[in-house]
């Protein structure tokens, strides 16, 4: 059964959907009804999408990068994942960066990138001196104690 989100599409273009049936996520079209906007190679621009939503309690919008338009010309979302919250009601936007080595002009209504909705947990935090034992224990940032 599909969790039912409020939604506001302020631009002419379609709802973000799911492509296939198996799909997480849905892509997410640019809304510039002024024209475009040129990406030089190491620039960013908050690109507006038109929509506004309503997430319920526990979820959260996470904006992702279009694995064409990365794999293609070096576009992706900068902060990415971007977290949407539950509380949020303001344009969903999204921060694209050129990565690439030619300029990348975004059109109104391009795909750019996707949106997928997620549950998530909040936690309270335990104080303790000292941590459970595991196999790893601290090591970290690729280190698993195997050559």
């Amino acid at each position: 059964m599909a969790v039912r989100i409020e939604i506001i599409n302020k631009s002419k273009h379609e709802l973000p959907h799911y492509a296939t049936d198996q799909s997480a996520g849905m892509d997410l079209r640019a809304h510039l009804p002024e024209g475009s906007v040129t990406l030089q190679p190491g620039q960013r621009a908050l690109i507006p999408t038109g929509l506004h939503i309503a997430l319920l309690k526990g979820f959260e919008a996470q904006v992702r990068p279009r694995s064409g338009l990365a794999y293609k010309k070096g576009i992706t979302v900068l902060n990415a994942p971007g977290t949407i919250d539950a509380d949020y009601r303001g344009d969903v936007g999204v921060i694209l960066i050129n990565h690439g080595q030619e300029a990348f002009e975004v059109q109104d209504g391009e795909r750019i990138a996707q949106l997928v909705i997620a549950r998530y947990e909040q936690v309270e935090w335990e104080l303790v001196d000292v941590l459970s034992e595991t196999a790893r224990g601290d090591g970290g940032f690729g280190h698993t104690g195997k050559d």
